[in-house]
């Protein structure tokens, strides 16, 4: 290929995309000088007052307690290991928070779609009045009302679950038994082979237009593996129920009052925009699909199996993974009910150290990564559920 000729320089220099690259590199390089200068400037200050910079106060005793815990803490353990205990309490409930947020929220948005007038109405008022309520404010009603509920002596009983009271919900469980962690393994196998199994299906039917009748395949699959290992390990079943004993309750599983409050705010909040996420989805869909399918005398089954869902969820997932991010974020209001997640341990490590820039770097690379991660599984996600044409 002949090279340009000299006088075809000028040209190249001053063509559009030249432009646009040169302006990009000059605009980067100025943010980057920006943003060295900015922390010179900060370290130099920091230096001047006699506050000391890094991260070497990681390894020190934290000698501070922390009530809820998901690992073994005590307060001569390094401030290290009082951030990962933040950072899975802040999973922990993020976790569940997406999943009742998730539950309710699309329960809530197909009563937004109901002929049923009342049911419609009911989902309305649930929209309306908890997406119009700041989340910090929800957080901080159901911690008012969780601690006005009876002491342990007056518990609210639960049938044989469990009870409810001013310390929070307190469960009957499985007791513990190494058969159930095989057989929780065994259910994570199912579900992974499960995928897999369904995925190569679709393959089969989009590429070459085999239909492979996998559903009942999946099913004996996702319940009999698991149940096979259960019988394996001795059918454990013994349960763990909780006695009063003194002042409160022993045994069993108990969720704490300020994880109830945060985890119902934020997942309530969340739940409000997740129907109308729902509801919008639905609605997408157009009505010659929903009338062709009913002419080709399919159940309402495999109308919304078939038909609804896939062209839903196209509408859907890339708002519903907005929504997760965002209920990721709004753990952090936990500092105002005491819950210990991270930005209310980072709270406290900056008080006794000092170290607020470091602690704060921290928490906004943590945020990150749990916002870019969320993000990452929500796009896999999409590109599952998006329809192929052949």
């Amino acid at each position: 290929m002949p090279l340009p000729a000299a006088g075809n320089a000028p040209a190249l220099l001053g063509s559009k995309t030249t432009r646009a690259w040169c302006y990009q590199i000059l605009l980067a390089l100025l943010l980057a000088l920006f943003a060295w200068w900015l922390y010179s400037n900060v370290v130099d200050n920091m230096r001047n007052q006699r506050i000391t910079t890094g991260f070497a106060f990681l390894a020190q005793s934290a000698q501070f307690a922390i009530g809820e815990t998901l690992i073994d803490y005590t307060p001569r353990d390094s401030y290290a290991r009082a951030i990962l205990v933040g950072l899975l309490n802040t999973l922990y409930v993020t976790v569940c928070g997406i999943v009742l947020a998730t539950v309710l929220g699309v329960l809530v948005g197909l009563g937004r779609v109901s002929k049923n007038w009342l049911l419609v109405k009911l989902a309305e008022v649930y929209v309306e009045l908890l997406r119009n309520v700041p989340v910090i404010l929800q957080v901080i009603f159901w911690s008012v009302v969780i601690r006005n509920l009876p002491s342990p002596r007056a518990a609210i009983e639960l049938a044989d679950i469990g009870f409810l009271t001013n310390r929070g919900l307190t469960l009957t469980v499985l007791q513990a038994h190494d058969g159930w962690l095989w057989t929780g393994a065994a259910l994570l196998v199912a579900l992974v082979l499960s995928i897999a199994l369904s995925a190569l299906a679709r393959h089969q039917r989009e590429q070459r237009g085999r239909i492979w009748p996998v559903a009942r395949l999946r099913l004996a699959l996702i319940i009999g593996l698991p149940l096979l290992v259960w019988l394996i390990c001795g059918a454990p079943h013994e349960l763990n129920r909780p006695t009063l004993r003194g002042f409160n309750f022993r045994g069993g599983f108990t969720v704490s009052p300020e994880f109830t409050a945060l985890l119902l705010g934020i997942a309530l909040y969340s739940s409000a925009f997740i129907a109308e996420i729902v509801r919008a989805g639905i609605q997408s869909v157009p009505k010659g699909q929903l009338e062709a399918a009913r002419s080709l005398s399919l159940s309402p089954w495999h109308v919304v199996r078939h038909v609804v869902i896939p062209q839903a969820m196209r509408v859907m997932v890339p708002s519903l993974a907005s929504q997760y991010v965002s209920l990721a974020k709004n753990s952090s209001i936990a500092v105002v009910v005491g819950y210990p997640e991270l930005a209310n341990i980072s709270n406290t490590l900056m008080n006794q150290t000092g170290q607020a820039l470091e602690a704060i770097a921290i928490m906004m690379v943590v945020y990150l990564l749990i916002s870019g991660t969320t993000s990452l599984l929500m796009n896999l996600f999409n590109r599952y559920v998006a329809i192929h044409e052949r």
